[in-house]
């Protein structure tokens, strides 16, 4: 273990202290729930990095993902032609790539893969895997059956896991609330994973298990946050209960694809005009700072970078370094995590891409844990989405939602945080899983 394996797993403290600090009821946090949470964590790392038989799952399931994701472009292949090539990639034809195009080669895997979540959950292999995690963490943290049922949910799906509790949303108490958009904002869905990796694989190949990993590490990550910066104070109704999920199984198998192949086409419709007005806008803030900080600058003679993403990198720099990346690449990492919570995560990868393409970072490690700390939903604009979702689900709690969302959104930035440090306070120099 070197310097910064130490400094990852003393992270993992700092962020909770940081949670507590920001708790709204200090003196009544289940400390059962903190030991658990961080305690799962380690352990499931300790296994993934560790023990053999869990770094040879880990590179099953990477080459499970990869696989998997050659089969998802075929559609899009046949669809877009030449477009639908990665960069260097030459098809049977013997063309050529026409060069990088996310519409055509990245989103395309969402519909892919929103439709083989949905043929799983109708072969009732989801609702399996959901229940056993959801009993886990019941179980061990003596979490209410509601919420730990939900959060199970959101490792493999995203807002839709709302739907596995609906029928116990309007009783929820305020911090089951908490909990759940916590772990929503914390996590991502298997329908986008694919196009992270997409934007990685060829400088990290083991990447797609590093973001399963982390899926599964977001989820005790985000009930420990959640319940340090929202404490429990009333008595849920479903705590100790064995809640079944709540969904409305198909009529067939076919019928389960069409409709999760739609579902996924109005998710990429989502994303694509959420980036074009998002990054628009981003655009034009940095157009004002720009304008008005190079007048700064002038004036005073300052040096100071005027963009969002810069000043973000400024308050992200020290949580950076605390979940264990190297000084010399902190200031890059910084930025490409603060960004995310304004710019979203997909823009976030890509641009964490493009630095590991251009060589700015000098340790490897860095990427690996910059990698970890986006893999959420942790932003601004997931914020309207869970908001928005939770109160068409439940009107008449439009109130609590609107006020617990924002505490909900830093719960859940903490616990993307400090999923990167446990990967981090694992991964060694010479590492297999780093891929190098």
């Amino acid at each position: 273990m070197d310097i910064f394996n130490l400094v990852s797993f003393l992270g993992i403290f700092v962020l909770a202290g940081l949670a507590w600090l920001c708790s709204n009821r200090k003196r009544v946090v289940n400390w059962r729930v903190v030991a658990w949470g961080i305690g799962l964590q380690l352990v499931i790392a300790l296994f993934i990095f560790v023990v053999p038989a869990g770094r040879k799952a880990f590179l099953l399931v990477n080459t499970i993902v990869v696989k998997v994701l050659e089969s998802a472009v075929a559609g899009s292949t046949f669809l877009f032609g030449r477009l639908a090539l990665p960069p260097g990639a030459v098809n049977a034809s013997g063309e050529t790539s026409l060069g990088y195009f996310l519409i055509f080669q990245a989103l395309p895997t969402i519909i892919f893969f929103a439709a083989l979540v949905s043929a799983l959950y109708y072969l009732r292999v989801m609702p399996l895997l959901v229940k056993f995690f959801a009993r886990v963490f019941s179980r061990s943290m003596r979490v209410s059956g509601a919420e730990s049922l939900c959060v199970s949910s959101e490792i493999f799906v995203g807002v839709e896991s709302s739907l596995v509790v609906r029928p116990y949303l309007q009783d929820m108490t305020r911090s089951e609330l908490v909990t759940i958009m916590t772990a929503g904002m914390a996590t991502i869905a298997s329908s986008v994973l694919a196009t992270y990796v997409i934007f990685l694989q060829r400088l990290l190949p083991t990447i797609a298990g590093h973001l399963v990993s982390a899926s599964f590490l977001a989820a005790p990550a985000a009930l420990v946050m959640s319940k340090l910066v929202f404490p429990e104070t009333e008595k849920p109704k479903t705590l100790g209960l064995n809640v079944q999920p709540h969904y409305d199984r198909e009529d067939n198998l076919i019928t389960a694809l069409i409709n999760g192949s739609n579902a996924g086409l109005r998710l990429l419709g989502g994303i694509a005009a959420m980036l074009m007005a998002f990054l628009g806008l981003l655009a034009l803030i940095d157009l004002v700072l720009g304008w008005f900080g190079g007048h700064l600058n002038s004036w005073l003679g300052w040096h100071v970078q005027w963009s969002l993403k810069s000043f973000l990198g400024y308050v992200f720099y020290p949580l950076t370094l605390i979940i264990g990346v190297p000084p010399v690449d902190a200031w890059e990492i910084a930025k490409v995590i603060g960004e995310r919570t304004v710019a979203t995560e997909l823009v976030s990868y890509q641009h964490l891409a493009d630095l590991m393409a251009k060589g700015a970072l000098v340790h490897a490690r860095s990427a690996l844990v910059a990698s970890y700390a986006l893999c959420g939903f942790a932003h601004v604009a997931s914020l309207a989405v869970f908001v928005g979702g939770y109160s068409a689900l439940v009107p008449g709690r439009v109130k609590d939602i609107s006020r617990l969302a924002f505490r909900a959104l830093l719960a859940a930035t903490l616990a993307c945080l400090m999923t990167a440090a446990v990967a981090g306070t694992f991964l060694t120099r010479g590492s297999i899983l780093i891929g190098k």
